[in-house]
C-alpha cells in the first residue's frame, strides 16, 4: 500500500505557527500599550467637561434664584437680604412663589455632582461653597451660597487647579 503524501506547500497554510501567533499577540500587545495613555487622557477630559457643565448649572441656577428674589417672584425675610439660597438643596426643593398662590418655583431638577468626587459622596457634598460675605480669595460657607467650587485636588490640563474654576 502506497501512502499519498501533500504537497508541503498544501500542508502548511492549514493553520497558524506558534511564532506567527506569538508575533501578532506581541504586536496587539504593542498597540494596546500605545492606546493606553489616549484614553486615560480622553476619560480625564470628559470629567473636567462634565465638571465646567456641572459648574454652569449651579451658577445659572444661583443667578436665576437671585434675579427672582430681585424681581419680586420670592419673598425674602429681613436676615436674607442678600437674596441667595440657603442651600443647594433649596434649588432642587423649590421655594414658594410670591406672585401666584400655592405654587413652587424650582432651580434644578436634580443636583449635579462633580465628577471628580467618590461616587460614595452625596451630591451636595461634592461642592464647595461660598457665601456672599466670603471673599473669592478664601471661600467660606455661610447663610447663603452665593457660588460652588470643586472641592478636587489637583490641577486640569491646562494646569488651573480645579477649585478655580
Amino acid at each position: 500500500m502506497t501512502h499519498l503524501r501533500m504537497p508541503s506547500s498544501r500542508r502548511r497554510s492549514a493553520g497558524f505557527t506558534l511564532i506567527e501567533m506569538v508575533v501578532v499577540v506581541a504586536i496587539v500587545g504593542i498597540l494596546a500599550a500605545a492606546a493606553q495613555p489616549m484614553l486615560s487622557l480622553a476619560v480625564r477630559r470628559q470629567k473636567e467637561f462634565e465638571l465646567h457643565r456641572a459648574l454652569r448649572t449651579l451658577r445659572t441656577a444661583i443667578d436665576s434664584y437671585h434675579q427672582a428674589v430681585v424681581d419680586g417672584k420670592i419673598a425674602v425675610t429681613a436676615d436674607a437680604r442678600d437674596g441667595y439660597p440657603t442651600s443647594l438643596q433649596e434649588l432642587v426643593d423649590g421655594v414658594p412663589n410670591a406672585t401666584v398662590r400655592d405654587r413652587k418655583i424650582y432651580f434644578l431638577r436634580s443636583l449635579p455632582r462633580d465628577p471628580f468626587a467618590e461616587p460614595s459622596i452625596a451630591a451636595a457634598q461634592t461642592w464647595g461653597l461660598r457665601s456672599y460675605e466670603s471673599s473669592a480669595d478664601a471661600p467660606q460657607p455661610g447663610r447663603d451660597v452665593f457660588d460652588v467650587y470643586s472641592l478636587a485636588p489637583g490641577n486640569a490640563l491646562d494646569g488651573q487647579p480645579y477649585r478655580s474654576w
